[in-house]
C-alpha cells in the first residue's frame, strides 16, 4: 500500500490528484492530508469538493489529524510516503524532525520504520528559505525526490515546482531504495 499525502499548496491539488489517480491504478493508495489541506477553501477550489474527489480515487477515509497519522508507523506498514505537493514549510519542518501535522507524523512515522517517502516540491521557496531544507532531506537516508525545477524563473526565480509526470517512475525506484535521475531538470 502506497500513502499520498497532500500538503497545501493548493495551486497544484489537481495536478497531484491527478498523480494520484494515475498510481491508483497500480498501487493501493491510503490517502492523508494536512489539516489545511483538508480543511481550508482556496481560491483553487473548495475543500471539500478536493475531499471527495480523493474519497473517490482510494475509497477510504482520508487521514487527517496527527492522531490518525501515528498508526502509520507500528500498526500501518505503508510500501512508500507519497508527498505531493510536498511545501516548503513541510519540507523545513521534516529536515528538523518537527511533527506537529497529521502530514509531519505520517512521515515520521513513515521513517521510524526505514521506509521510503518520496517528496514532489511545489514551493514558492524552494531556492531561498527551504533550499537549506532540500540540501539537509537530499542526504537523508530513506527520503526520495520526484524531479523539479524552476517553474517560473523570471516572475517567480525562487520557485520550484516537481515534474508530476515522473512521479510513478520516482515510485518505483524509491521502492527500490533509489533515487531518479536527474533529480534537477530544465
Amino acid at each position: 500500500m502506497i500513502g499520498f499525502c497532500l500538503t497545501g499548496s493548493f495551486c497544484s491539488f489537481e495536478k497531484s490528484i491527478n498523480v494520484m489517480k494515475n498510481l491508483s491504478q497500480k498501487y493501493e493508495i491510503l490517502p492523508i492530508m494536512s489539516q489545511n489541506a483538508y480543511n481550508l477553501d482556496t481560491k483553487f477550489g473548495k475543500a471539500e469538493d478536493f475531499r471527495s474527489k480523493i474519497k473517490e480515487i482510494c475509497n477510504k477515509d482520508i487521514i487527517h489529524t496527527i492522531t490518525e497519522a501515528e498508526p502509520i508507523g507500528p500498526a500501518v506498514k505503508l510500501d512508500c510516503l507519497v508527498v505531493c505537493p510536498c511545501t516548503g514549510n513541510t519540507l523545513s519542518k521534516i529536515a528538523c524532525g518537527i511533527t506537529d501535522t497529521s502530514a509531519t507524523m505520517a512521515i515520521k512515522a513513515q521513517l521510524r520504520n526505514e521506509r521510503p517517502v518520496l517528496l514532489a516540491i511545489a514551493s514558492n521557496d524552494g531556492l531561498s528559505g527551504s533550499s537549506v531544507s532540500v540540501s539537509k532531506l537530499l542526504q537523508r537516508e530513506n527520503i526520495y525526490f520526484v524531479p523539479f525545477s524552476q517553474d517560473s524563473p523570471f516572475k517567480k526565480p525562487r520557485s520550484v515546482v516537481c515534474d508530476f509526470d515522473k512521479t510513478g517512475e520516482a515510485l518505483s525506484l524509491a521502492l527500490e531504495g533509489k533515487q531518479i535521475q536527474p533529480i534537477l531538470y530544465s
